[in-house]
């Protein structure tokens, strides 16, 4: 996995260093590679989250289901399958789009986590310990106030995510990771570089932009659902006087 990670961080490596070289700042850079990554994958994005609130969206018919055939486990795994075939929708359609999402983020942050590693260029050794805005240097650790915004970013991301409420250990599940997941974000964010904790903030504020578009693209598909459902043929009448 190691292998794998490295081979991706020196890619993102070389674009780096290319940003800088036409920006001049490592911060700023840092920020465009972030965006620049975070937009190539919105079509990975796009098709992981779509696929999983599809799936959300059936769970009160898929527990329908499981509870009528629970005695028929053929039947059940068939009436699941026409069930899937009429939404359109895929169970494992989100899988792929997050591997990738996934092995992305864990390269970049390989390279963020030691960049001196992967950096052909002996001016990015000294640039990864630019100052940036109130940080010192990009490659130490900010106290607080960085690890707060990243924090607070990944709160607003969950806070903005499509998840219906599917009771059980599923709402717990959802609410442990809205609450814990930020603050567990904010206390790694302490000990990480700088330049890692501003990269996290960054991805978690666009990933906001992102699902409240989401979330739009799926009421939007909702009304049309609902709409056509609502249709009806007309038949020929007589006139109209």
């Amino acid at each position: 996995m190691e292998f794998v990670l490295s081979m991706i961080a020196r890619p993102l490596a070389f674009l780096l260093q290319l940003l800088y070289s036409l920006i001049g700042n490592y911060g700023i850079s840092l920020i465009v590679l972030t965006t620049v990554i975070k937009l190539a994958m919105y079509p990975s994005y796009k098709a992981q989250m779509m696929s999983t609130m599809g799936m959300q969206d059936l769970q009160p018919k898929v527990r329908e289901i499981q509870n009528r055939y629970a005695n028929d486990r053929q039947m059940m795994n068939q009436k699941m399958q026409e069930l899937y075939q009429q939404e359109g929708v895929s169970p494992t359609a989100g899988c792929l789009p997050m591997i990738v999402q996934m092995v992305v983020i864990m390269g970049l942050f390989t390279l963020l986590r030691d960049p001196v590693r992967f950096m052909s260029s002996e001016k990015m050794v000294f640039a990864i310990h630019e100052s940036f805005l109130w940080i010192e240097d990009l490659a130490q650790p900010d106290p607080w106030i960085l690890p707060i915004l990243a924090g607070l970013a990944t709160f607003a991301s969950f806070f903005f995510q499509h998840n219906p409420s599917q009771g059980g250990a599923n709402d717990i599940m959802q609410k442990m990771m809205k609450y814990v997941f930020p603050i567990m974000i904010m206390w790694l964010a302490k000990s990480y570089p700088a330049g890692l904790a501003l990269y996290w903030f960054v991805s978690q504020f666009l990933q906001i932009f992102f699902n409240l578009r989401f979330d739009m693209l799926k009421k939007k598909q909702m009304e049309e659902k609902n709409g056509s459902r609502k249709r009806k043929p007309v038949r020929a009448g007589k006139g109209v006087n």
